[in-house]
């Protein structure tokens, strides 16, 4: 069973999908939730069903005291980086929060301050803390929404399917089509033995 915060007060949830793709953004989400919040079901994105994730997503925007939801596109990701880029998105989405929290929970091992409020990082939070998985299933489910409306344009990637990560099927497709708008340019796209044509 999950706990609900770390801290008594309003405390914020933070996390992010898509780090490891490679096309689409990175996408992150920071959730408040209330102190009577309760769900069986809520974990870590990652644990559930595509079902369930889509599932609880509108229970948690229904329940949350606030939430916010944040892209970070692939431009951006090859300027800064996509650990800057992912905490920039945390960061984004805690700027949507239509209530300030007086304390944040960020799952993972890196976060830069934000603002006066105090952090603390928390490794596989999202399996640990209720507002950090309900900000995994926004996160996951933002995206994967996102990587599907994509996936209309260039349906050879087939990225409603594996969301931009790098699958086998993906990367034979960015060896026979090249790469898209929707590529992160500053990541390895395809192993040591293909040489890309950019």
């Amino acid at each position: 069973m999950l706990a609900l915060q770390l801290l008594d007060g309003l405390e914020a949830g933070t996390d992010e999908a898509g780090r490891g793709c490679l096309a689409g953004p990175v996408t992150a989400a920071a959730v408040i939730l209330p102190k009577d919040f309760s769900n069986d079901i809520l974990n870590d994105s990652k644990q559930l069903s595509e079902k369930k994730r889509d599932m609880l997503r509108p229970i948690v925007e229904l329940e949350a005291l606030a939430f916010g939801v944040a892209h970070i596109f692939p431009e951006e990701i090859d300027q800064i980086n996509i650990l800057n880029a992912s905490i920039l998105g945390m960061h984004k989405a805690i700027d949507k929060l239509s209530v300030i929290p007086e304390h944040i929970i960020v799952d993972g091992n890196k976060f830069k301050p934000y603002k006066e409020i105090p952090h603390q990082t928390i490794i596989k939070g999202d399996g640990k803390y209720l507002n950090i998985a309900a900000a995994s299933i926004l996160a996951k489910t933002y995206r994967d929404a996102y990587m599907a409306k994509i996936h209309e344009e260039f349906p050879m990637y087939n990225w409603k399917k594996n969301k931009g990560y790098p699958t086998v099927e993906h990367r034979e497709a960015i060896k026979k089509y090249g790469t898209t708008k929707y590529h992160r340019m500053s990541f390895r796209l395809l192993p040591e033995q293909y040489a890309l044509d950019l």
